[in-house]
């Protein structure tokens, strides 16, 4: 028979593993107990920006697009010919013209400021630093015009009344718009760039772009007698 001083057979195992598992589901209260502080917050998780691989979100390379785009249009302006630049004139405070506008009296007209001048120098400068050779300039014989084709200093300038504004007078649009499309591939075969200084409505008639002062729309006749549509220099 069993004695009462005589510990059951076993019976010290059997603390020894009650210990253990008392200690563990300790351990395992004490892991559970541990706040949300634990967790990284979503929020410093950088985030690219949305359709762009976050490697390339900040990448030089995308801020230099239109640049290259207009690199491009350069050369070919320096390899090709019967290539035509349309350039707006440049900076004229205001819209239109005075309601007493007269053709050829400058004092009746929106003329060039003085920051127009400039950007009109600047714009010649920029075609030269390009080594583009210019076959000729022919402006608009509204006075903006006129002295911004002057300011560039790129050649002797031709007044070409189809280049002339529309704006205040929409019924001349199409015949003038159309004569400038036949002037164009008339020209398709001129070695040289032809320069055309006008107004935002005659390059928006031709190309349905409308371009800011002092920027301009390069068009040329593509194999099938229609104009193409090169592209748009801003960058002066």
């Amino acid at each position: 028979s069993l004695q009462p001083d005589t510990p059951f057979p076993g019976f010290p195992v059997m603390i020894r593993l009650a210990s253990l598992s008392s200690l563990l589901v300790i351990v395992a209260l004490l892991a559970g107990c541990k706040g949300p502080s634990a967790a990284i917050p979503e929020s410093t998780a950088p985030t690219p920006a949305i359709g762009v691989p976050a490697s390339e979100s900040s990448s030089p390379q995308l801020m230099k697009a239109l640049p290259t785009q207009e690199a491009r249009i350069w050369a070919r302006l320096r390899q090709g010919k019967g290539y035509v630049i349309l350039l707006r004139h440049a900076l004229a405070p205001g819209t239109g013209d005075p309601a007493n506008f007269r053709l050829g009296d400058c004092s009746t007209q929106r003329n060039l400021s003085s920051a127009g001048r400039r950007q009109a120098s600047q714009i010649g400068e920029v075609v030269r630093q390009q080594k583009i050779v210019v076959a000729q300039v022919l402006s608009s014989q509204w006075c903006r015009c006129l002295e911004t084709a002057s300011l560039l200093q790129l050649g002797p300038v031709k007044p070409f009344p189809v280049l002339n504004s529309f704006f205040q007078d929409r019924s001349t649009e199409a015949a003038q718009t159309e004569q400038l499309r036949r002037f164009i591939l008339a020209n398709r075969n001129n070695p040289g760039v032809t320069i055309m200084v006008t107004h935002q409505v005659n390059i928006t008639a031709i190309s349905n772009i409308v371009p800011p002062a002092g920027s301009a729309v390069v068009m040329r006749p593509d194999a099938s007698d229609q104009i193409e549509l090169v592209g748009q220099l801003s960058s002066f």
